[in-house]
């Protein structure tokens, strides 16, 4: 099986470039089969779940052509064909497919997706949307079949902000008649993104970044460019790193105000960090003070960086709390942290880290993505040798990380073992 190695305690310098956002492309992907003839996309990361993407797109009779950082759909050949468990079950972002061929061709079959296990992730609210649009839904097992005579505008409230509910409520409303109103929709910026690529197809939509979003549906959609906006989520794991380890590190690519609550919190534990228009340079000195942090939906504290952020405070002086709101199953990583040697006590949805405490390499596994995020940035503070198993959860998330995170000085390389 492949590992990551890791040998810790290493300063980080140079810059790192950040990649396109996953979150952003596994829902602009399947996006592009709304438009008929050919849609390129841009600044596309060069990670797995990009990969199972493309491996439904060709199931689906789709022409699809990678380059290094672009990817060109053409959906002429399209066919509606139901989509079998072992594709659905390999990513979250699968159901984007349920609603771009609902939205298509009035009628789709697919299973139940997969992706990390992190807790309950039901698609009720996706679901609920979609009977709201007039479609009507027979439940076989995993299996769904979705159908709709047609599909008419209307209301969504949504109960919760749901970043994946309101991405499926705006594919199937820019091809349904009449207006469709999402109330309470999320508003992270992969679905700003997700907005601009549609209205360059021609689509109808406004309210972008609020928590109402109008969409006045047409009858069809023509193909575009656009260019992926820069991953967050990735920034902030390697900002937190260069918290802990950075001499002068900078983040190259960035766009800041996305990842202000981060920085804003790093700037209120003592980090040194120096915020430019489309970079960031980052300074460990040492002295970081420990914390509360509550997860919530954006513009809050992301809960794809709770995880890596628990590594930070393992490392701050005094006691630090952590509130997670979105997900029950978090905290799998905290096992493998106080098996480090971190001082982590579970209860309920919260933590209390007390710190600072030394860490030391040992064998730890990656549960999830963010999971093994936080794992690796342990392994990068920790005196020893670290190996994490299951890193296909890391690849999956973070594009080139083992050669980002080698030409800035860490000690890092995958390994096969027996």
């Amino acid at each position: 099986m492949k590992v990551l190695k890791i040998t810790g305690n290493e300063k980080l310098t140079g810059s790192i470039r950040i990649s396109g956002a996953k979150n952003s492309a596994v829902a602009i992907i399947p996006a592009a089969l709304l438009a008929e003839g050919e849609t390129t996309i841009c600044n596309v990361p060069n990670i797995s779940d990009i990969d199972i993407l493309e491996e439904t797109l060709k199931y689906l009779g789709v022409s699809v052509k990678r380059a290094s950082e672009s990817i060109l759909i053409d959906t002429k050949n399209l066919k509606n064909k139901p989509i079998p468990e072992e594709l659905s079950n390999k990513l979250r972002a699968s159901y984007y497919f349920m609603a771009v061929l609902l939205a298509r061709f009035k009628y789709v079959e697919m299973y139940f997706p997969g992706g990390c296990q992190i807790g309950s992730r039901p698609i009720d609210q996706t679901l609920k949307a979609f009977e709201l649009l007039g479609a009507t839904i027979k439940e076989e097992g995993c299996l769904f079949k979705i159908e709709a005579k047609e599909l008419k505008g209307t209301t969504i409230p949504l109960k919760m902000p749901s970043v994946g509910a309101t991405i499926n409520a705006i594919l199937v409303g820019t091809l349904a008649e009449g207006e469709t109103i999402i109330e309470n929709a999320a508003r992270e910026p992969e679905i700003e993104d997700l907005i601009d690529l549609l209205t360059k197809m021609g689509a109808v939509i406004t309210g972008k970044g609020t928590s109402t979003i109008k969409i006045c549906g047409v009858k069809k959609l023509k193909g575009c460019n656009h260019e992926v906006i820069p991953d967050r989520i990735e920034a902030g794991t390697y900002t937190i790193m260069g918290a802990l380890l950075g001499n002068y590190l900078k983040i190259d690519n960035i766009i800041p105000k996305h990842l202000k609550t981060l920085t804003d919190k790093l700037q209120e534990m003592g980090a040194n960090i120096e915020i430019h228009r489309d970079y960031l340079i980052i300074d460990s000195q040492g002295k970081l003070q420990g914390t509360n942090i509550e997860t919530h939906e954006y513009p809050g504290f992301p809960t794809d960086l709770q995880q890596p952020f628990v590594a930070l405070l393992t490392q701050a002086k005094g006691v630090s709390n952590v509130l997670e709101t979105i997900y029950e199953n978090r905290f799998m990583n905290i096992p493998y942290l106080n098996q480090m040697g971190a001082n982590i006590h579970i209860e309920g949805n919260s933590l209390i880290i007390t710190g600072p405490t030394k860490l030391t390499g040992t064998m730890v596994k990656a549960t999830d993505l963010r999971a093994g995020a936080s794992l690796l940035i342990a392994g990068l503070v920790a005196t020893g040798e670290t190996i994490i198993t299951d890193i296909n959860h890391i690849l999956r998330g973070y594009e080139e990380i083992v050669e980002k995170l080698t030409n800035v000085g860490a000690k890092i390389e995958i390994e096969e073992i027996q």
